[in-house]
């Protein structure tokens, strides 16, 4: 039975199949009506944002023309709410036993490739000075799904040891945590540890296909799956972070899965996704990527971000080190607004280079630079590299947020935010050339705040952080 209902609480009557598919002809039925194109793209100028259907008929337009209207506004829209600043952050794999059989995913639970490792907390505290080290304050955590070996209670201790380092003048402020789905009650339980954002990706909003990819394991389970941001927010998560693995099933079909994703958030809970990933498949160890026949080139992952950043214009998008640096000087122009730099995919990476042979990495990364040099490069972009956590900290989460991006207020909090975050940075571990820029650019950067009482203690800030304070905020 049709039955699509974006307040549903049933996974298959918010990302309904038969709506997809009719979204899907009506964007190839409509994708060369330059009227319609054109009317779409004059409502996301709005900055409402635009239905699924909407987006969709844009992914499906070839008319090259027009397509150079959707990049550029959604440069525009990319300017307007986020500017320059591009934050930054880091995954850190604490385990990578799994009783999933996830086909994708070298984790998975038939594979005998690879060595199988759970951190300790000591070994945690040993990663986590490396990242401070580093300079990073914002961490994704990273886990496979094993009641047994990585219950929730030692993801709960895991993050109470990550907050309690304090290294020199390091400090990981906001923990965001990627855990298979959960329940209610443990959602609550990482509420009440203080972390960031949940995030979780569905893989494939297709069904049939997610059912294929994940033929054993709790995963398997394609509504408990979908249904889990619904128990995160109920736990009081308001910050969630969705996305796709492209190149599992078509890409079209992947966003609108998303944007109906996102849309059913609203329409539930009154506040979407903090955040979207789009992430491609990888090689990694035990998984034949050939295998895999949806894989998208640069040129569609470019024209997804612009979509994406002019239908959700108020959403961050996070772009990881799984691109190249082409690739992501590409998006960064025209949507993405969070990139990990330096990362390890292995268990265990930072503070020790892994062996070839200990072989615990969930996929091989394209972007292999230093934190310096990412951060080095983002200014030669003309992007402010930015370590903030200030909202998260001062509760401006969900809906909160939201309304602070909405009004444009966003530009006094996040813009000095980011400035002095970055002077820490260039204090403590940048290296000279990438000091010099940094300094140069913060001037600049400092007389861009609207508000000039803001401005005024920003730059009174940034001269206490060279004094040797820290951990200023707005």
């Amino acid at each position: 039975m049709y039955k699509y209902d974006p307040k549903s609480s049933k996974a298959e009557e918010f990302i309904n199949d038969q709506e997809i598919m009719d979204t899907l002809a009506y964007a190839d039925a409509n994708k060369d009506n330059e009227e319609l194109i054109l009317s779409i793209i004059e409502k996301a100028k709005d900055l409402k944002g635009l239905s699924h259907r909407e987006a969709s008929v844009l992914l499906a337009c070839e008319n090259k023309e027009l397509l150079q209207k959707v990049y550029d506004l959604a440069m525009e829209i990319k300017e307007d709410f986020y500017g320059n600043r591009i934050v930054m952050f880091a995954p850190l794999y604490l385990a990578n036993y799994c009783v999933n059989g996830c086909t994708y995913c070298p984790y998975h639970h038939g594979n005998k490739n690879i060595r199988r490792k759970k951190l300790t907390q000591e070994e945690i505290k040993k990663e986590v000075i490396a990242l401070q080290d580093m300079g990073h304050k914002r961490l994704a955590l990273e886990t496979g799904e094993d009641p047994v070996n990585i219950p929730i209670e030692y993801v709960l201790e895991s993050i109470k040891t990550i907050y309690s380092i304090k290294h020199k003048n390091g400090a990981i402020r906001r923990v965001n945590v990627n855990i298979a789905a959960t329940t209610v009650e443990n959602y609550k339980k990482l509420k009440d540890a203080g972390i960031g954002t949940y995030i979780l990706f569905q893989e494939t909003y297709h069904k049939e296909s997610y059912l294929e990819l994940h033929p054993t394991g709790p995963k398997h389970d394609y509504a408990y799956h979908t249904e889990a941001m619904d128990r995160a927010m109920t736990a009081g998560i308001d910050d969630v972070g969705i996305g796709a693995l492209f190149g599992l099933d078509k890409y079209r079909y992947e966003l609108a899965g998303l944007l109906m994703h996102a849309e059913h958030l609203e329409a539930k809970f009154g506040v979407g996704p903090h955040t979207i990933s789009v992430p491609r498949i990888r090689p990694a160890e035990g998984v034949d990527i050939d295998s895999f026949n949806n894989a998208i080139n640069d040129d569609i992952f470019e024209k997804i971000v612009a979509v994406l950043r002019v239908a959700v214009p108020y959403t961050g998008m996070i772009v990881s080190t799984r691109e190249t640096q082409e690739s992501r000087e590409r998006v960064l122009k025209i949507g993405i607004s969070q990139i990990s730099g330096a990362s390890s995919t292995s268990v265990g990476g930072y503070a020790e280079k892994e062996k070839p042979e200990d072989n615990s990495a969930q996929f091989e990364r394209e972007d292999t630079r230093t934190l310096d040099e990412i951060v080095g490069w983002l200014m030669d972009l003309g992007h402010v590299p930015s370590f903030c956590t200030a909202c998260y900290r001062a509760g401006r989460t969900g809906d909160r947020f939201m309304s602070l991006v909405k009004s444009g207020q966003i530009a006094n909090c996040c813009l000095p935010n980011a400035l002095m975050t970055l002077k820490e940075y260039l204090e403590d571990y940048a290296s000279k050339d990438v000091k010099e820029k940094g300094e140069k650019l913060i001037q600049q950067e400092l007389s861009k705040i609207p508000n000039p009482l803001v401005r005024k203690r920003a730059t009174e800030y940034v001269e206490n952080i060279h004094e040797g304070k820290r951990d200023f905020r707005f």
